[in-house]
């Protein structure tokens, strides 16, 4: 089934139609600047451009940086506290005129890199983790995702601030550092994600994961890390296979 995906970033707003038995991408992916401010009137206008972009009907799958129960946004991370309580699915459906599965941003992802990534076919507890503007974390257990685990926010106690604030690929770019300074930063948050949850798998995405030779080596933990292969198609893929499933 082709599907069209929608990845709602900080930073930016990506959109392609996927062919979602193959998990691919099946025309280039459009990216429209996030508004600033990331109200949910606003976003949702980038959104109606991208669906009119590709000329589509049919079901649309959005990521969002937030907690999604019930079509309800409970967070906003990196957008607008606007967000914040409010019904989002019902409002993109309405304005797009498209039935839309929405769901957070790093869970989307991960379904993508389990079924067509580095985490196809793994059992146990598999954390995905994507580095950019924030840290998204998605978890699965035996191929089941734990919805909405926002590992991103975990404090950590030594370093007096929260992970994503210490450790995102954002934190490294404002502070300017080495590699080997921000993968001792990637180093002690892992640790601190395997003493908590003991996975057997960690992926690491987002477009910084296309370097992982310069920072994975850093982190000393027992888990097995590799890199997902998806990188920043991962968000666009994955939601478009949850919106054809609702289908």
């Amino acid at each position: 089934m082709i599907a069209l995906g929608i990845d709602i970033g900080g930073s930016g707003i990506k959109g392609a139609l996927v062919d979602t038995k193959k998990g691919e991408m099946i025309t280039d992916r459009l990216r429209i600047p996030t508004p600033k401010p990331a109200k949910p009137k606003a976003v949702i206008k980038v959104l109606k451009r991208i669906v009119d972009h590709f000329e589509y009907s049919g079901p649309i799958g959005v990521g969002i940086p937030a907690i999604v129960i019930n079509g309800v946004t409970h967070s906003a991370a990196n957008i607008d506290d606007k967000w914040i309580g409010y019904s989002s699915q019902q409002a993109m459906a309405e304005a797009t005129g498209c039935p839309v599965t929405l769901a957070n941003d790093a869970d989307v992802a991960g379904v993508a890199v389990m079924r067509f990534g580095a985490g196809k076919g793994k059992q146990g507890t598999v954390m995905i983790f994507t580095l950019g503007t924030g840290i998204g974390s998605a978890v699965f257990v035996d191929g089941r995702l734990v919805p909405n685990t926002e590992l991103g926010h975990l404090y950590l106690r030594n370093q007096k601030n929260d992970a994503e604030n210490y450790a995102a690929e954002r934190i490294r770019e404002e502070k300017n550092l080495s590699w080997k300074q921000w993968g001792q930063r990637l180093n002690t948050y892992f640790q601190h994600i395997e003493f908590l949850f003991s996975p057997e798998l960690i992926i690491i995405g987002g477009g910084v994961s296309k370097k992982h030779e310069e920072f994975l080596h850093y982190i000393k933990i027992r888990a097995e890390i590799v890199p997902a292969e998806l990188r920043n198609e991962a968000g666009i893929v994955g939601a478009a296979v949850l919106a054809a499933e609702s289908v």
